[in-house]
C-alpha cells in the first residue's frame, strides 16, 4: 500500500502556500468506482474483526427485538402491528431479509451486520476518492471504520450499524459534486441528486436520525456550487424540492402498504408519534456527560488523530482540506443526531465513526509525511494497522475475559434450549424482563404486541401511550407457557408491573429452574 501522491494537474494546482506537504487534486470523474475485489476484502476484513460477535447470543437488546419482528413478518405479521416498536420498519426488513437469505438464526443477523460495514467502509474509501484522493487514504479510513465498529455496542446489527453505508455513500456523492464543483466548474448532476435522496430515504426508513446527514449530504452537492455560480437558484430550488421527496419516498410507499392493509394507525404511531413520545424525556446533563466521556475515552486514538488532522488540513485549500472540512461538518451533523433522541446510549455514537474514521486517516497520513518518501505508504498502513488492531483488541479482550460462548456457556442459549425442550412450536411464553431474542430461539409465540422489556414492563411503557400494566395483567392472566424473570433486573420493572406478575407467579406458578447469569438467576416459572 501506497501513500505517494502524483503531482497535480497543472490546471488543479494547489496554492503555493500549501507547501511540499499538500495533497494533489485529481477530479474525480470516476471517483467512486470501486475495484472488484475491494468489496470483497473490505467485507473479510470485517468478518476477522467482528468474528468474536458471533459467539454470544446477545450484545444489545434491541438486535433481539427486531429480530422477533422480522421472524413474525416472515410468518404474516406486518411489523408494528404483530410486534410494535417506537423504529421505522427498516430494520427489521433487513433482518427478515437476511433471514430469508441466510436462514433464522443470530449468525444470519451478525452477517447482516458485518455485510453493513463493509458496504460503509467501501462507501468511505469512494468518499476519499470522490475528494481527488488516492485510494489507499480511503482504505486506511473504511479499515479503522470496520475495527472500531467493533465497540460500544457495535458488535450488533443495530440501526447505526445498517444505515452507516446508506448515509456514508450520499455524502460520498456529495463530496464529489463539491469537488467537481470547486475545481471541475461543474453543476451537480441530477442522476447524483436522484441517488443520494433514495440513499438517505432508505436510511430514514431504519432511523430518522439519519436526516442531519442527509441535510448534510444536499449541502455539500448544492451550496459550492450555487458559491460558484453554477447552480442558479431556481434549479437550487428544484433540486432541494425533488430531493425532500426523494428521502419521503421509501417511508411513503411503506405507509401506503400500511394503508392499503388498514394498519396505517400503527405505522404512523410506531414510526412518528412514539419516537416523539420518546424524545420528549431526557437524560439528565450529568449523565450525558459521563457517557460522552466514555465514548470520546473509547474512540481516543480516532479522536487525537482527527485533531491532528483537522489542525494541519482545516485552514488549507486542496483535497486536505476539503476532506477535513467535510469531515468536520460531518461530525457536527452527526452529533446532532445523536442528541436527537434525549438520550446517550452507546450505540448512538456509533454515528460520528465514518466522519472520525476519515479523519483519523488523514492524520495518520499526516505523521508518515514525516517520513522519507518510499516508507511513507509503509508507515501509514503501520499507523492504521495499530489503531485497528488496538480497537479490536479491546473488545476482544472483554470478550474472551468473560468468555461467553469461548469458555462458558450462553445463559440465553441455556434459558432458550430449557424453553424449547418442553414447549411446543409457537405457544406463547413471556419474557418478562429478559432478552426478546429467547422468542426466536425458543421458537416460541408471542403473548402480546409489545415484546420489548423496557416497554411491557419496564420505566419506557408510556412510549407505547397505553395503560401498559393493564397489558401485563393481561398477559398473566392469559397463563402463558413460561414466565422469563431475570432476578439480576429486577429492579428495572416498573412497581406496578412487579406487583402483577409476583402476585401470579405466587398463585398460579411453579419455579421449574434457574440459569446463571452475570447479575443473578435468570429464573422459568410454568403454570402449576
Amino acid at each position: 500500500m501506497s501513500t505517494t501522491l502524483p503531482p497535480p494537474e497543472d490546471s488543479l494546482r494547489d496554492p503555493p502556500r500549501n507547501g511540499p506537504h499538500r495533497l494533489a487534486w485529481r477530479l474525480p470523474a470516476s471517483g467512486l468506482l470501486l475495484p472488484a475485489l475491494l468489496v470483497p476484502a473490505l467485507l473479510l476484513a470485517s468478518l476477522a474483526f467482528r468474528a468474536l460477535g458471533f459467539l454470544p447470543a446477545v450484545i444489545d437488546t434491541d438486535e433481539g427485538l427486531y429480530m422477533v419482528q422480522a421472524r413474525e413478518w416472515l410468518r404474516g405479521g406486518w411489523p408494528l402491528v404483530a410486534v410494535w416498536d417506537m423504529h421505522p420498519i427498516g430494520a427489521p426488513a433487513l433482518i427478515a431479509l437476511a433471514m430469508t437469505v441466510f436462514g433464522e438464526s443470530v449468525g444470519a443477523v451478525r452477517l447482516l451486520g458485518a455485510i453493513s460495514v463493509a458496504l460503509a467502509a467501501a462507501a468511505l474509501v469512494g468518499a476519499v476518492r470522490a475528494a481527488g484522493v488516492p485510494r489507499s487514504l480511503g482504505l486506511g479510513a473504511g479499515l479503522i471504520y470496520i475495527a472500531h465498529s467493533v465497540r460500544l455496542g457495535g458488535q450488533a446489527t443495530n440501526t447505526e450499524i445498517l444505515f452507516a453505508p446508506l448515509t456514508v455513500a450520499a455524502i460520498a456523492l456529495g463530496i464529489r459534486a463539491a469537488a467537481l464543483a470547486l475545481r471541475g466548474g461543474l453543476a451537480p448532476r441530477w442522476r447524483d441528486l436522484v441517488v443520494m435522496g433514495l440513499a438517505i430515504g432508505l436510511a430514514l426508513a431504519i432511523k430518522p436520525v439519519a436526516a442531519p446527514e442527509g441535510c448534510l449530504a444536499f449541502a455539500l452537492l448544492a451550496f459550492p456550487a450555487w458559491w460558484r455560480g453554477l447552480l442558479p437558484w431556481r434549479r437550487g430550488l428544484a433540486m432541494a424540492a425533488a430531493y425532500a421527496g426523494l428521502c419521503a419516498l421509501p417511508t411513503l410507499l411503506f405507509g401506503l402498504a400500511y394503508l392499503l392493509q388498514g394498519e396505517f394507525a400503527a405505522f404512523l404511531d410506531g414510526s412518528f408519534l412514539a419516537p416523539l413520545r420518546y424524545s420528549h424525556d431526557r437524560l439528565g446533563a450529568a449523565a450525558a456527560v459521563q457517557q460522552v466521556l466514555v465514548t470520546l475515552l473509547t474512540l481516543l486514538w480516532p479522536c487525537l488523530l482527527a485533531l491532528l488532522a483537522l489542525a494541519c488540513w482545516l485552514p488549507r485549500a486542496g483535497p486536505g482540506g476539503l476532506l477535513a472540512r467535510v469531515g468536520l461538518l460531518w461530525f457536527a451533523a452527526g452529533s446532532l443526531a445523536i442528541l436527537a433522541p434525549g438520550f446517550f446510549f452507546p450505540h448512538y455514537f456509533l454515528i460520528w465513526l465514518p466522519p472520525l474514521s476519515l479523519l483519523a486517516a488523514l492524520g495518520c497520513w499526516r505523521l508518515a509525511r514525516f517520513m522519507p518518501p518510499r516508507r511513507r505508504g509503509l508507515v501509514f498502513g503501520f499507523l492504521v494497522a495499530v489503531v485497528a488492531v488496538g480497537s479490536w483488541r479491546a473488545d476482544a479482550t472483554a470478550r474472551i475475559e468473560r468468555g461467553i460462548g469461548l469458555f462458558a456457556p450462553d445463559p440465553v442459549r441455556q434459558v432458550a434450549a430449557a424453553i424449547a425442550a418442553e414447549l411446543p412450536p409457537g405457544e406463547p411464553i413471556f419474557v418478562a424482563n429478559y432478552h426478546p431474542v429467547v422468542y426466536v430461539l425458543a421458537r416460541a409465540g408471542l403473548p402480546t404486541r409489545y415484546v420489548f422489556p423496557a416497554h411491557v414492563t419496564g420505566h419506557f411503557g408510556d412510549v407505547a401511550d397505553i395503560d401498559m400494566d393493564a397489558e401485563v395483567a393481561r398477559i398473566m392472566a392469559s397463563r402463558p407457557r413460561f414466565v422469563v424473570v431475570d432476578r439480576g433486573w429486577w429492579h428495572t420493572i416498573r412497581p406496578g408491573a412487579a406487583a402483577i406478575i409476583t402476585a401470579a407467579l405466587e398463585s398460579g406458578y411453579e419455579l421449574a429452574g434457574t440459569v446463571a447469569e452475570e447479575r443473578g438467576p435468570v429464573e422459568l416459572w410454568r403454570p402449576r
